[in-house]
């Protein structure tokens, strides 16, 4: 069975704002005070807890790969406590999910986001039940690029790996689907807008309501 799967962070929803709260509450913590502001330094939350450490850390001058370790855990309690105080889905996100699953595809997701955190986001949400499965940063013992957490959800959808297309806003997911040797989507609303025209992705998206013609042209019956 045909069926697309998506990215969450970046591109499902935009979850910058809780991301860069949790570091910075991190940063609060070392005495370093707010060291990653919104909008500017949406790109890097989205690339993930230890890089906005990372990130933060070298702007301050004190970059330690071992206070990254030491902190990583603790910023994802923080995350873990306000996960949803500023995150929004964006616009048409689930109405194209509703349409895809009205035209015959399996949805699903594969974030590298740990497994525990994005059930939880997605339950807070209220739009866990719209999706036939989550695979997670932890879910296997391999995460994205890897193609094998894109194939585990499709399977866990119900869909076929091989007729698959993921939608996705970076590199990571232009790579995963690539060693999947599937289709892949980038959207161009995302905070990594700029990054993805040059990534030759099979197709752009520029807004949801274009998806479920897309994923048609892309997986044709």
């Amino acid at each position: 069975m045909r069926t697309v799967i998506f990215d969450l962070d970046g591109t499902l929803a935009d979850t910058s704002g809780d991301l860069l709260a949790a570091a910075n509450a991190c940063f609060r913590q070392m005495g370093l005070g707010d060291l990653l502001h919104p909008p500017a330094d949406s790109g890097i939350a989205l690339r993930g807890g230890r890089a906005m450490l990372t990130a933060g850390l070298q702007r301050a001058g004190q970059f330690e790969e071992a206070l990254v370790d030491r902190y990583y855990p603790v910023l994802l309690e923080h995350y873990r406590e306000a996960i949803d105080l500023h995150t929004v889905l964006y616009p048409g996100a689930m109405a194209a999910v509703e349409q895809l699953k009205t035209d015959g595809f399996r949805v699903g997701i594969c974030t590298n986001k740990p497994e525990a955190l994005a059930e939880q986001l997605m339950q807070s949400l209220g739009v866990r039940d719209a999706f036939h499965s989550l695979v997670g940063a932890d879910t296997l013992p391999v995460r994205k690029p890897d193609p094998e957490p894109l194939r585990e959800a499709a399977r866990r959808a119900g869909g076929d790996p091989e007729r698959t297309i993921l939608i996705g806003d970076t590199a990571t997911d232009r790579n995963t689907s690539a060693a999947a040797g599937v289709a892949s989507v980038l959207v161009t609303f995302g905070p990594g807008a700029e990054d993805v025209y040059g990534l030759d992705p099979e197709a752009l998206l520029a807004r949801f309501e274009d998806l479920p013609a897309l994923a048609a042209q892309l997986l044709p019956l």
